[in-house]
Parts: structure tokens; C-alpha cells; sequence
């Protein structure tokens, strides 16, 4: 591995190289859990017998817990050190992942989803600011352009080998794969990651801002997949009020856990986020949208859906490293922009998808996808982190992951309320395909039309050099 210009926080060479290898392999258990799990869906499903919006659940509750705890866990890192907590979010990702392997009803798996999200939050709460902490202006471009490669490996890995275990050894097995990369990772940071970097330690911890914003994000997500119903759309804006209060709230508090001042007068940090989050808002459901597609409309097993679905995260991996070397000496903006373009090419491709297209154009969709997914993220990373001062990284890095989140949730929240108003709480059965397929339509084109004003979102955030 090359030897990377970190400052003198880590003591030697080898002390600073491990520090990224061990972000490495935090990023990359987190996301093959992540994409995994929504191959394995159809078989969750047969196992438990659960509904699509049940399904779907599997997935958003692991992104909802990250979503609830990740800026609060990046406020307790600036007051109590990055490091303690990125230690205590492996431990607990590991031990929830063990305890997914023995869960006998569809309730606890949901329940140790969350936990698992709760573990997930701490290792992205603080991974990033770690990283940006360590690494010099000149090259940190270069250094989060690895980290998210590896992210990307692990989203490439999760439907191939997600789906080879769901074939031959059962789902459970998705989940005992992270424990011993888990264990190895936490004897690491054990070992080398004792350096606490601490920049807020005079501040108090804002535990009014965290439930109200919690609350808020449940209320969001829960009020989507009850749509249309009555009830669900007084959920859904009871989470919008809800995070507008918490907005407002947080303007006003002196120690807030979410420093909404930061975005005011910084036009890159503001935008570059939007940017963000209308990226993850049109791309996160493409996965679990066409898996299900692939094992039930085009009727292939686990591992062969997951052969085809590879084709979108390892296009990012491998675009990915690129593009954060490029944002090094091409503004940001630049690089970014032309990805969100090609990434809403890949997306307008797929609103034709029907039960007789053919996989080639399946995967020449998702191929696009990964090219501009993968020219967007590290860019857009490095133009957030570097329009910051060093002492709000651990916030600046907990806004980028709850962006992500929020985007994430979104994207599910639209596929999940889509379900609810097309299909309904029924099982997917040959007898609701058409309306399935309908879904699919009206998912992709609302998706394709968000990303395409991400566009000037991206392209008007300014520059940060």
C-alpha cells in the first residue's frame, strides 16, 4: 500500500497506514452487510412469510437506526474522542451481526437490524473525520478516495457473495461473515487507534436535539410505508414538522447536536450535501427494486441476481478512487456534475424495464449507474470536508453519513410508499406482477427526474480552491 503524508497524530508509518486499513475494514463490513441483505430479501421473506412492505423494513430499519444515532454519534466523538467511539461502533456491529444468525421470527430480526444500524452509526460517525484528521489538504482527496473504494467493495461484493451464501449456505450466513473481519478490526483499533482526538471537550451534549430528531426520522420513514392510508400521511407529517422544530431548535441551542450555522454562509458545504442528497435519494432503491425484479419477475436465484447486480458497485469501486484523486486538482463541482449527468442516464434507462427485457441492458444500465455514481461521491466528499475548520470535522462527517442516510431512507421511503399505493400489504405472488412491474416504472421515472436537477445543485455550489 502507498505510504500516505498523514500528520503526526499516529506515531510512526505503520501506525498511521494500519489507522486506514482499519477504516477499510469498518467501511467495507458495513456495506456488504448493506447490499447482502437486499439480495437475500426474497428468501427472508419465504422463511417469515413477510409482506413487500414488511421486506422492505429489513432493509430501512438498519438505515434508520444509522440515520437516528449518526450525527449524534458524531457530536459525542468531537466531545469525547473519534476514536473511542469508532472502537465501540465495531464491537457492537460485530456482536449484532452474530446475533443475526440465530434470530427465529421476522420481530427480532428487525429488532437486531437496528442494532446492528446502531453500531453502523458510530463507525460512520467518525471514520471520515478520522481519516481528514490524518491527512494533509493535498492528498486527502487521494485518502478518502480510497476509503470509499473500499466502501464501494463492499457494496460490489454483497450481491455476488450475498448471494452465493443465500444459495448454498442460507441467509444467515451474510451476517456471520462480518464477525470475524468484526473481531480482527477491533483488535486493531485496540492496538493502534489509542490517540484520542478530541475537539469539543468543553461542550455539552444536546440530548433534546437527539430525541427530537430521532423521533423525527421514525416518524418520516413510518409515515411513508403506510401511505396512503390516513394515518400514515398524519405520521409523515408529523416527521416533517418534527424535523423542522428540530431545526429551528437547533439554531437556538449554544451546544447543538447538529450545528445548523455551519451551512449558513457556506455555499459549497450547503450545496455539495444537497447534492448529496438527491444523489442517494435516486439511486439507493435501485438495488432492492431490481432484486426483487431479477428473483421474482425474471424468476433467477440468489446467486445468479447477484452476479448481475455486481455490475453497479464495482464500476463505483473502481471509478471511485479515480475521482478522488481528480478532486485533488479539478474542482470538485466539476467532476461531480458530470457523474450525477451519467447517473441519471442509467436511470432514465431503466423506467423500460419489463418482464421480457433482456439482462444485457440490465447491466449496460447498472453499468452507467456505477460510472457516475462512482465520478460523484469522493469528489463531492472532499469538497465537504475541505470547505470546513478541523474542529467540526466529527459534525461535518456526521452530516455527510446522515445525508447519505437521510437520502437512503428517502429512496426507500418512495419505493416502499409506491408498494403501498400500487401493490398494497400483500405478498408478491405471480398474480400481482403486472402491478409490480408498474411499481418499478413509476419508481425509476420519479428517480431519473430527481436526479437530473441534482445536476444544478451540483454545478452551482462554488469552489474550494
Amino acid at each position: 500500500m502507498q505510504i500516505l503524508n498523514f500528520k503526526n497524530v499516529i506515531p510512526d508509518t505503520r501506525g498511521r497506514q494500519i489507522v486506514l486499513i482499519i477504516a477499510i475494514l469498518a467501511g467495507f463490513i458495513t456495506q456488504f452487510d448493506s447490499s447482502a441483505v437486499n439480495i437475500a430479501l426474497p428468501s427472508i421473506g419465504n422463511d417469515f412469510a413477510l409482506n413487500a412492505i414488511l421486506l422492505s423494513w429489513v432493509t430501512t430499519s438498519y438505515l434508520l437506526a444509522t440515520a437516528a444515532f449518526l450525527i449524534t454519534f458524531g457530536k459525542v466523538s468531537d466531545i469525547y474522542g473519534r476514536e473511542k467511539v469508532f472502537r465501540t461502533g465495531i464491537i457492537v456491529f460485530t456482536i449484532a451481526s452474530f446475533g443475526l444468525t440465530l434470530v427465529p421470527s421476522a420481530g427480532l430480526l428487525i429488532a437486531m437490524r437496528v442494532v446492528q444500524g446502531i453500531g453502523s452509526a458510530m463507525i460512520f460517525g467518525t471514520a471520515v473525520a478520522i481519516l481528514t484528521n490524518l491527512s494533509s489538504p493535498g492528498e486527502r482527496g487521494k485518502v478518502l478516495g480510497i476509503y470509499i473504494t473500499a466502501v464501494y467493495f463492499g457494496l460490489s461484493a454483497g450481491p455476488l457473495f450475498g448471494g452465493l451464501l443465500t444459495h448454498y449456505l442460507g441467509w444467515r450466513s451474510i451476517f456471520l461473515i462480518n464477525v470475524p473481519i468484526g473481531i480482527i478490526a477491533a483488535l486493531l483499533t485496540t492496538r493502534y487507534l489509542k490517540n484520542e482526538c478530541i475537539e469539543g471537550r468543553k461542550e455539552r451534549f444536546d440530548i433534546v436535539g437527539a430525541i427530537v430528531y430521532g423521533i423525527s426520522i421514525f416518524s418520516l420513514m413510518f409515515g411513508f410505508s403506510r401511505v396512503p392510508d390516513p394515518l400514515g400521511i398524519s405520521i409523515l407529517a408529523a416527521g416533517v414538522i418534527g424535523l423542522l422544530i428540530f431545526l429551528i431548535y437547533e439554531s437556538r441551542v449554544r451546544f447543538p447536536v447538529l450545528d445548523v450555522r455551519i451551512f449558513l454562509g457556506n455555499k459549497v458545504f450547503a450545496l455539495s450535501n444537497l447534492a448529496a442528497l438527491i444523489s442517494y435519494s435516486s439511486t439507493y432503491a435501485v438495488t432492492f427494486l431490481l432484486s426483487l425484479y431479477l428473483q421474482y419477475t425474471q424468476n433467477l436465484t440468489a446467486d445468479k441476481a447477484g452476479l448481475i447486480l455486481i455490475a453497479q458497485p464495482v464500476m463505483m469501486a473502481l471509478i471511485s478512487s479515480l475521482s478522488g484523486r481528480l478532486s485533488d486538482t479539478i474542482e470538485p463541482r466539476i467532476v461531480a456534475s458530470i457523474g450525477m449527468a451519467i447517473t441519471t442516464t442509467g436511470l432514465f434507462l431503466l423506467i423500460f424495464l419489463s418482464a421480457i427485457t433482456p439482462l444485457w441492458y440490465l447491466i449496460v444500465s447498472l453499468v452507467i449507474i456505477g460510472i457516475g455514481y462512482g465520478l460523484f461521491t469522493s469528489p463531492n466528499t472532499n469538497a465537504v470536508m475541505s470547505s470546513v475548520e478541523q474542529k467540526v470535522y466529527g459534525v461535518a462527517n456526521g452530516i455527510i453519513g446522515t445525508v447519505r442516510l437521510l437520502g437512503q431512507i428517502l429512496s426507500m421511503g418512495i419505493a416502499t410508499m409506491i408498494f403501498s399505493i400500487i401493490i398494497g400489504h400483500v405478498i408478491i405472488t405471480p398474480d400481482y406482477y403486472p402491478q409490480f412491474m408498474t411499481s418499478l416504472s413509476v419508481a425509476f421515472t420519479f428517480f431519473t427526474v430527481f436526479c437530473f436537477f441534482g445536476i444544478f445543485a451540483s454545478l452551482v455550489r462554488g469552489k474550494i480552491r
